[in-house]
């Protein structure tokens, strides 16, 4: 009885781990072609096997994803613009960790147009978003029940830089908050400027920092920001200029200051006019920087000296797609999915534990106008 008691356990045991490789990898994406709306495929870390997409919800341009920290809900984006200042949505919807379906719990004006960023703060209670047509930002409180309610902050930027085509005006990319919940992050593509706020996670309000910014390069046109995992270190890619910015961050006091700025292209290539950079990530291990060009079609990886701060480009590794506009790590960092706006395709590479390097796995599925990965764990 004892042998056999003992077999079962590992068979349970076997069991868990294999459940324990299993996530939920869920594509916002653009439905003027052949999306409806948000879909949904599961995720092998063990393999790195992608499954067949499914639709999880149907529902306008969700363009960028949020997924609570530690409920069964999704929030997007719809990225509208329209008559009225605040045209733009955010819906947020119950998910079945089971199916991977969404159910619209309920919608809200994202505080502007055109939005096309969220992200939630710490504890999951605000929703805060970016909107790039009208160059503002908001907070949205979060229920119990994960509906959202009416902004309870809207913040408009101000002012333009030297571009006469795209920084006449603000225009907010994203919004990101630091580990300690205390300070808001505002990449401003239309400014050239990373607005700083303070965040009171009681009130939901945001309140210029001192200093209220953080400046790149004139024309460089910052989008998406990430922390370093571990060191105090931000880095933001900069649409325009194809570039990435090295921040040594104050904590204590919401500071940005910069190290140094790193083409994601390779030496001696200039930047053509049809690239641009998407997204920006540093990979858990805290290690190595990957970087989306589109246009170029690459993801550029760089080596991440923490106690400097300082990048140094070791690869620019083919999407096997056109316009790599978003990418993510699966929850083991063992995998990277690259989405494809232009090709409609998701691609898995495996991630070289030593290097970061990347390399096709060989698998894809097709999913279109894909802008978006997030992932699910499951229990």
């Amino acid at each position: 009885m004892k042998i056999i008691h003992v077999l079962l356990m590992g068979v349970l045991a076997l069991g868990a781990a294999r459940a324990s490789d299993e996530s939920l990898a869920y594509f916002g994406c653009y439905t003027a072609t052949k999306s409806k709306g948000i879909y949904v495929a599961r995720f092998n870390s063990a393999t790195g096997k992608l499954g067949a997409p499914e639709l999880a919800v149907e529902t306008t341009n969700p363009s960028f994803l949020a997924l609570h920290p530690y409920r069964n809900y999704l929030y997007a984006v719809g990225e509208m613009s329209g008559a009225g200042k605040k045209a733009g949505a955010v819906s947020a919807f119950a998910l079945d960790p089971v199916t991977g379906k969404l159910k619209l719990l309920n919608q809200e004006s994202s505080g502007g147009s055109g939005p096309c960023y969220v992200g939630l703060d710490n504890n999951g209670k605000h929703a805060l978003v970016a909107n790039y047509g009208s160059g503002s930002v908001a907070v949205l409180p979060i229920k119990n029940d994960g509906t959202l309610c009416a902004p309870s902050a809207e913040v408009q930027h101000v002012g333009s830089s030297v571009n006469p085509k795209r920084q006449t005006g603000p225009h907010a990319h994203s919004i990101f908050l630091d580990s300690s919940n205390h300070f808001a992050f505002a990449p401003d593509l239309g400014l050239d400027k990373i607005l700083s706020y303070r965040f009171d996670a009681a009130k939901g309000t945001l309140t210029p920092n001192d200093p209220p910014f953080a400046a790149v390069a004139p024309g460089a046109g910052p989008r998406h920001l990430t922390f370093h995992p571990n060191h105090p270190l931000a880095y933001v890619v900069n649409e325009m200029a194809c570039t990435v910015t090295a921040f040594r961050y104050d904590a204590e006091h919401g500071v940005l200051t910069e190290i140094g700025t790193y083409s994601v292209l390779p030496e001696g290539e200039s930047v053509k006019p049809n690239y641009s950079c998407a997204e920006i990530r540093v990979h858990p291990n805290g290690t190595t920087l990957y970087a989306s060009v589109r246009g170029h079609d690459t993801i550029a990886v760089f080596t991440l000296y923490p106690l400097s701060g300082k990048l140094k480009l070791i690869q620019n590794a083919p999407t096997l797609g056109k316009i790599p506009r978003n990418f993510n790590f699966d929850p083991s960092g063992k995998w990277l999915l690259a989405a494809h706006q232009n090709s409609d395709n998701i691609v898995v590479f495996a991630i070289d534990r030593k290097t970061g390097q990347l390399t096709p796995t060989g698998q894809q599925i097709e999913v279109a106008s894909c802008v978006c990965i997030k992932f699910r764990t499951l229990d």
